[in-house]
């Protein structure tokens, strides 16, 4: 493996152990650990919500961890990364919610993901998350 093949697998594997922490810390129900590698001016887009900012993102998954998604776990497959330049990787992923009491998500709830993570200043952070229904069948 030559030196540049050897840094983008260690800049995959980082940016992959991003995404371990952030579902780690939904399993745990953590809404300040869950924000931990996100930028103070992260976005995320879902169905019928924008939140635009890391303290908008906190706020929410607290609500939520204190709410209808305690007990609750997300699970993710990341399907591919893809680096763009030396500093930004975009990941594409499903994802879906484990309610507390399942074993697994309810068959058709996973959803496209779109990761967008930086590290301008020095570790990983994410900068951008965009969630969708997947398309009809």
């Amino acid at each position: 493996m030559t030196s540049s093949n050897a840094d983008s697998a260690n800049d995959e594997s980082a940016v992959r152990a991003v995404l371990d922490g952030i579902y780690a810390a939904w399993a745990g129900n953590d809404a300040d650990a869950f924000v931990a590698a996100y930028a103070d001016d992260a976005t995320a887009t879902m169905p019928g919500g924008f939140l635009g900012s890391k303290q908008a993102i906190h706020a929410t998954m607290a609500a939520g961890f204190a709410g209808p998604l305690k007990g609750s776990r997300g699970v993710v497959d990341v399907r591919s990364v893809r680096f763009v330049g030396s500093d930004t990787a975009v990941v594409n992923a499903t994802s879906a919610t484990v309610m507390a009491g399942d074993a697994e998500p309810p068959a058709g709830q996973w959803a496209m993901d779109t990761w967008t993570l930086s590290r301008a200043d020095g570790p990983w952070r994410v900068d951008a998350y965009h969630t969708c229904p997947p398309a009809a069948n």
